[in-house]
């Protein structure tokens, strides 16, 4: 019990304003840290935060949940993370409140646009949060607290993906119902799906890296199955409704195939190991592209809703 008498020994204000972290590297613990928050290097911090070590500083780490939200507020390897996602769910908020108030009654929108609209900017606005929550707190000092906020952070890109998915296919078969049905059932138990398997203990696994990156591509790329069957429905490339919306479509497949891209190569850090440990990160410009792609494919959906508006359905696809 050494170290219990050097703590008696330790001046009272200090020990008011220390907390205390198991340190596996150390020989003796508790350990004893000032309450201010420190940056560490990636060989200083634990293993359940060496994800990428060509960020080789800037890391936050063995920090209890009152500092990690006010690291929030200091310069490091996650700044751009945290702030790009919490704007963004700033962004969606605002626009689903000018959507809700200003720009749907102004289109003539019904019941529907409100639930579809809805459903899509919520799905964003989860995602954004879910994100924020895992790089505010994946500095904790408790592996098991990080985890949880991983795990929350993948349900988040599950749930952006569905927001993504539902006013894409309500849109795009907007005269064709049974088509619409069927393929919103089948996303909506593709996410549920992959909220299961979740479930399973090696899930947040290194091991199940790939198998997870996998899962993700699997249930992002099946939209390429919807997005021809539309092409097909409605008469190919040459129709007006097809050459009006496919460019855009091609634009969100662009936007999320760089951003996948960013996010398995590690580039650029790659190339420039801890020369981009605070901006200008892989990771960083996957958020913000993800932003990006969300804001892109929510004012693609209000320009196919007003031509659905606009337009009257076809006598041979109404009935189907």
């Amino acid at each position: 019990m050494s170290w219990y008498k050097m703590l008696l020994k330790m001046p009272q204000k200090l020990l008011r304003t220390a907390h205390y972290i198991e340190l596996g590297s150390y020989q003796h613990w508790p350990v004893l840290i000032p309450q201010r928050i420190r940056l560490y290097t990636y060989e200083q911090i634990p293993l359940f935060l060496k994800e990428n070590p060509y960020i080789t500083d800037g890391y936050r780490a063995h920090l209890p949940s009152k500092l990690c939200l006010r690291s929030i507020f200091i310069l490091s390897n996650e700044t751009v993370n945290i702030w790009s996602h919490l704007l963004g769910f700033l962004l969606f908020f605002s626009l689903g409140v000018n959507d809700l108030s200003s720009v749907l009654p102004a289109s003539g929108a019904n019941r529907e646009d409100y639930v579809i609209y809805t459903i899509g900017l919520f799905c964003f606005q989860v995602c954004m949060l879910c994100s924020v929550g895992y790089h505010l707190f994946a500095c904790h000092r408790s592996e098991k607290t990080c985890r949880r906020w991983l795990s929350l952070d993948y349900a988040g890109i599950s749930v952006g993906i569905l927001g993504c998915y539902v006013p894409g296919i309500f849109y795009a078969f907007y005269c064709n119902a049974f088509w619409r049905q069927v393929y919103l059932l089948t996303v909506l138990s593709l996410i549920l799906a992959v909220f299961c398997a979740q479930v399973h203990p090696r899930y947040l696994s290194n091991d199940w890296q790939r198998i997870r990156t996998a899962i993700f591509c699997c249930v992002a790329g099946i939209s390429v199955i919807p997005a021809c069957h539309w092409v097909w429905l409605n008469g190919g490339f040459t129709t007006a409704v097809v050459q009006l919306f496919l460019p855009r479509v091609l634009v969100m497949y662009l936007i999320a195939g760089s951003a996948f891209l960013f996010y398995v190569t590690k580039i650029p850090e790659r190339y420039f190991p801890g020369q981009l440990n605070y901006l200008g990160a892989s990771h960083q410009v996957w958020h913000v592209l993800v932003v990006v792609m969300f804001y892109w494919w929510h004012q693609t959906a209000l320009n196919i809703m007003h031509f659905r508006h606009s337009q009257s359905c076809p006598a041979q696809t109404s009935s189907s």
